[in-house]
Order: structure tokens, then C-alpha cells, then sequence
């Protein structure tokens, strides 16, 4: 393969890998204070869920020569913050996500959730996608809204690059936001510690009430949330790969990361949305080199976790716009793909709002909500449509 075709996925993943690390480790960082880890073990656990997720994409992706990227649980990073601490302490929400990890892998080894997954309709698919990405691109728009000296250069970058050459609108755009939030910081020191890996080992315990309020709720939401969309993001650009493995895997990999504070990896939904889409590599079959390169881009960011933290905390909305900004292409091809058929449209758009909607309810978010609406209304569409038609009096 040429160097020169090897510079698109390539960039694209970093991109990706840049975009989901930066737009969402605040998340994890709160989740894991709320449920009793000091900074160091909160760090330490942003730390191993780079890592561990990293190198999970890269071995999935690298197997399979499919774009598959992995990505920590921000849904379940929430529950963890709106939970709060439990019974034992940090070291029984540990055994929690040990717990999650062996859940996970049990959930890969049933053959009945790979058919079900397999038997999504790919409009539904495309639906639900467009509905998770959808809050995520009004993201420059409210940048512009409530920063317009800041967001607006970013903006204009990713306008002006885009017309020029669109593989390096987004990229264009990160950098600005980098010099930006240096310029605002005014150019306060990183201090030198935070350049240097700090893994910290939390012996795990049991607890009936962590088992019960952190370990049950965040099994469910990591797959509703996380791994069924991140199955359907892959089905919705025509990758089919057997869901087993995947769910497995993930679950390896939590276990490899939950005593160092990590509570829960699973498939990516946003970051496979950039690696698998055209932007990546006009050929399907090469998109997969972006998600290797996304996994080794995750595995560098997890190693100056520190730094990377004390650099990009201070101006979050910057960051959420570009990372809107990466996801515009995205989101129109779902969107688009999702009302290309008229007889499946009114499921599709349902859908859509309800994944858009943000609601959740036991815990779950809206992205498998919607998949249950509009699958149901496609149901009774089909239902209509099978009927014969009533004989004539």
C-alpha cells in the first residue's frame, strides 16, 4: 500500500481518537471521583481505560480488517457519577467493574444477542446513529453561541480547509483549538509529573449493594448504550462482523483495566462512526487502518493522561466543538441513509428523535429506546402493510 494512501485513515483515526478522549475524560474523571477514587486513582483509571481500549481496537480492528474501534463506557461513567459512593469504598466499586468485565465477556458467548443484533433494519440503524450524533453537532453552534472569539476561529478554519481539502478540515481545526486554549491559559506550565504514567492497583472487594447499584445498572447501559450501537454504527456502513467476539473481547479488556481503576470498555459508537465512514478511506475495505491508527492515537493519549488533562480541562466547549465539527459528515450520511426508504420513514424518524432526545429510562439512554420505538412502529407497518385487503361488499 502506498504511503500516500495510508496518510488518509491514518489521519482520520488520530482524529478519532483525539476527538473521543478529549470529549468526554472529564466524564470519566467525575464518575470515578463520585464513586470514592483519589485523583491518582482516577487518573490511573483514565490511564488503563486509554490503554486498554486502545489496544483492543487495534487488535480488533487489525483481525478483523474491519473499522472497529473500542472506546470506554461515558453512559456509564454518568451512572457512576449519579450513583455516587457505595458500601466498601473505591475498592468494592473495583470489584464492580470486575464484575461488569465477566458480564461482558458471558454476553459475547450467547449466540441468541449476536442474531438479534445481525436482524437490526439498517434504516433503524442509520436512525439511531444520526440521533446519537445529533447533539453532538450543535456543538460548534453553541460554541459560537456562548464563546464566539473563541469558536469562531475554529470554525472558520474548518469552513475555509474543508473547501480546500476536506480530509484536513477537522485536523485544521483541532490544532486552533489547541493554540486557543494555550493562549488562554497563558501559557501556564504542564507540570513535569504529569508527563509520567502513574498506574495504581486498587485491590478489589465485595459488596452486595456495589454489586447491586453500580455493577447490574452499568452491565445493562454499557450494552444498550454502547456496544448495540457500536454493532449498529458498523452495520449501518455495510460491516458485518459476528458480535461475539467483539462483546467478548471488550469484556477482556475491562477485566485487564478495572484494578487499575477502568470500569468499563466496550465497542465505540462515535470513533467507529469516523473510522467506517467514506471520510476515512473512499475504500471499505482500508477503513480498518483508521481504526488501528484511532487505537494507537488512544494508547499515546492514555500514557500523558496527566498532561493531557491539566492542558484541555480549562476549556471543554472548544473541544466539544471540534469534535461536532468532525462528526457533520457522519451525521448527514446517517441521516440521509436513514430516510432513503418512504415506507420506513415514520419508524425511522422516531427513531431518530427518541436516540436525539436524551431521555433514559432504568439507567438506559435514549440510543436503545429508539431502536425499541422504531422498531416497534416498523412492526406495525409491516403489520398494515401485510394485511389483504378487505373484499368488496
Amino acid at each position: 500500500m502506498r504511503p500516500a494512501s495510508l496518510l488518509q485513515p491514518i489521519s482520520a483515526g488520530l482524529v478519532a481518537a483525539f476527538v473521543g478522549y478529549a470529549s468526554s475524560f472529564a466524564v470519566i474523571l467525575k464518575g470515578l471521583t463520585a464513586v470514592g477514587a483519589t485523583d491518582g486513582q482516577a487518573a490511573s483509571g483514565l490511564m488503563a481505560l486509554s490503554i486498554a481500549m486502545g489496544i483492543a481496537g487495534i487488535g480488533l480492528s487489525c483481525w478483523s480488517r474491519m473499522p472497529i474501534s473500542a472506546a470506554w463506557s461515558t453512559p456509564g461513567a454518568a451512572l457512576l457519577a449519579s450513583t455516587g459512593a457505595v458500601a466498601g469504598g473505591f475498592p468494592a466499586a473495583v470489584g464492580a467493574f470486575l464484575v461488569v468485565g465477566a458480564l461482558l465477556v458471558a454476553a459475547g458467548l450467547i449466540r441468541p444477542f449476536g442474531r438479534a443484533v445481525a436482524a437490526i433494519p439498517a434504516t433503524l440503524a442509520n436512525a439511531m446513529l444520526a440521533g446519537v450524533l445529533f447533539s453532538l453537532c450543535l456543538a460548534p453552534v453553541k460554541a459560537m453561541a456562548e464563546a464566539p472569539r473563541l469558536a469562531a476561529p475554529i470554525v472558520i478554519v474548518w469552513v475555509l480547509m474543508a473547501r480546500w481539502k476536506r480530509l484536513y478540515a477537522t485536523p485544521a481545526a483541532a490544532i486552533v483549538a489547541g493554540v486557543i486554549i494555550f493562549a488562554t491559559s497563558h501559557g501556564a506550565p504542564i507540570a513535569l509529573a504529569d508527563f509520567t504514567p502513574h498506574p495504581i492497583f486498587v485491590g478489589p472487594s465485595v459488596s452486595v449493594e456495589a454489586l447491586i447499584s453500580l455493577a447490574l445498572p452499568l452491565f445493562i447501559v454499557t450494552m444498550a448504550s454502547q456496544n448495540l450501537p457500536g454493532l449498529a454504527v458498523l452495520s449501518a456502513y455495510d460491516y458485518r462482523p459476528a458480535p461475539g467476539p467483539l462483546i467478548a473481547t471488550t469484556g477482556l479488556f475491562t477485566l485487564f483495566a478495572a484494578p487499575f481503576g477502568g470500569h468499563a470498555v466496550n465497542l465505540g459508537a462515535i470513533t467507529a462512526a469516523l473510522c467506517a465512514a467514506p471520510d476515512a478511506h473512499p475504500d471499505p475495505a482500508k477503513r480498518w487502518i483508521a481504526a488501528a491508527s484511532a487505537g494507537f492515537g488512544y494508547v499515546a493519549l492514555g500514557l500523558l493522561a496527566g498532561a493531557m488533562t491539566s492542558f484541555v480541562a480549562g476549556s471543554p466547549i472548544l473541544i466539544e466543538a471540534v469534535a461536532g465539527l468532525a462528526l457533520l459528515g457522519a451525521f448527514g450520511s446517517a441521516l440521509n441513509n436513514a430516510l432513503a426508504k418512504t415506507d420506513e420513514r415514520e419508524a425511522a424518524l422516531v427513531t431518530f428523535l427518541t436516540a436525539a432526545s436524551g431521555l433514559s429510562f432504568f439507567g438506559i439512554g435514549g440510543a436503545f429506546w429508539g431502536l425499541i420505538a422504531g422498531g416497534a412502529i416498523l412492526a406495525l407497518t409491516r403489520a398494515g402493510a401485510a394485511k389483504p385487503p378487505a373484499p368488496k361488499s
